[in-house]
């Protein structure tokens, strides 16, 4: 829920996940004493799945610390409050906050075919439980003016997406048969997961190849099966998961850095500038009013695919393979186009 923004006006915004759990702990107090089945630390704790200890702690935080009256009823076997007008500070929203919210969970649809849509929304209805009841989260109006289109995506195996993120927390090694693209068997690879990065669609695993001998990025779509394996790994010195969350160009890695550099004509020019296409970019514009585009990249084959997106008024300017694989394959693409108009005419 990195969009979801709630202001706090407390002084428990320096623990936003605390404050959740004390909202929590407020409603099912509350909640028992008006049922006659009083909440204890181990009912809450197994809704709310957190430990036991951490629900006592909250407690013994809210009777210290806000002096919240909370008494222990040993009969009845849980908590109550013996000032029953007892409040606890009040979590500020405003109009935008609750607009931050509405989009927070139209984005979160963007993951409905995914294995995460259902973690992701039990965390968002937690949120959304712990909110005051006059607070309302559904403004008729956002859902007539408010679209996130999600962009076309593959498809995960629930199990394999469960013993990669399992690996993934555990530093476990997982055994896994991998279909590359076009290929009719599945190879068989033990990969060490240390990281996953969605782009574009689709998630990949960012992880050391024990057949590879490297650091290699797979498709999760093309993971065919995953075994969690017994073996501990360490993540290998140097891995940095910054290459993969934004800092260059695409999700593949190569070994070396190569500065690109793409000029684009006039026509083009105004969408180059509108966008940041690397946090590194560098921008150069000409008299003509065309512009050149640099930056640094480790792979070139997302880059050129990306020249190619363009159509004409683009040329690859360096490095010099790129610029004689993006020829290359408008030649090809010409020719293409070329035979088919002889078959037409014939």
């Amino acid at each position: 829920m990195s969009y979801l923004q709630i202001f706090l006006n407390t002084e428990m915004a320096k623990d936003k996940t605390q404050l959740l759990r004390l909202l929590f702990i407020d409603r099912k107090i509350r909640e028992g004493m008006r049922s006659g089945i009083k909440a204890n630390c181990t009912s809450m704790a197994a809704e709310y799945e957190v430990s036991a200890k951490s629900i006592l702690r909250d407690i013994d935080y809210l009777r210290s610390q806000r002096d919240a009256p909370i008494a222990y009823d040993a009969k009845a076997r849980g908590y109550y409050y013996t000032e029953e007008n007892y409040a606890l500070p009040a979590l500020s929203l405003n109009e935008s906050d609750l607009f931050a919210i509405c989009i927070a969970e139209k984005a979160l649809r963007m993951h409905e075919d995914t294995p995460i849509y259902r973690k992701l929304q039990k965390v968002f209805r937690k949120i959304e439980a712990s909110l005051p009841e006059k607070v309302s989260i559904h403004p008729a109006w956002v859902e007539s003016k408010l679209s996130v289109i999600p962009e076309q995506q593959t498809r995960l195996a629930p199990e394999v997406w469960e013993v990669v993120s399992a690996g993934l927390s555990k530093n476990q090694t997982v055994a896994i048969s991998y279909r590359k693209p076009g290929g009719r068997k599945s190879t068989a690879r033990r990969v060490d997961p240390c990281h996953l990065a969605r782009y574009q669609g689709e998630w990949y695993l960012v992880g050391y190849c024990h057949l590879r001998g490297g650091i290699v990025t797979f498709a999760m779509s093309r993971i065919e099966t995953a075994l969690l394996l017994e073996q501990r790994f360490a993540v290998p010195e140097g891995f940095d998961p910054a290459r993969y969350a934004g800092s260059q160009f695409g999700i593949f890695s190569g070994g070396r850095e190569v500065l690109v550099k793409i000029c684009f004509s006039r026509v083009h020019a105004p969408y180059v500038l509108e966008r940041e296409w690397h946090p590194r970019q560098t921008l150069a514009r000409k008299k003509d009013g065309s512009v050149v585009l640099g930056f640094p990249a480790h792979h070139l084959y997302e880059v050129k695919r990306w020249v190619l997106s363009w159509g004409s008024g683009v040329k690859a300017l360096a490095p010099k393979e790129l610029a004689d694989s993006v020829q290359k394959e408008l030649a090809a693409a010409l020719a293409d186009y070329g035979g088919a108009k002889k078959r037409v005419e014939s």
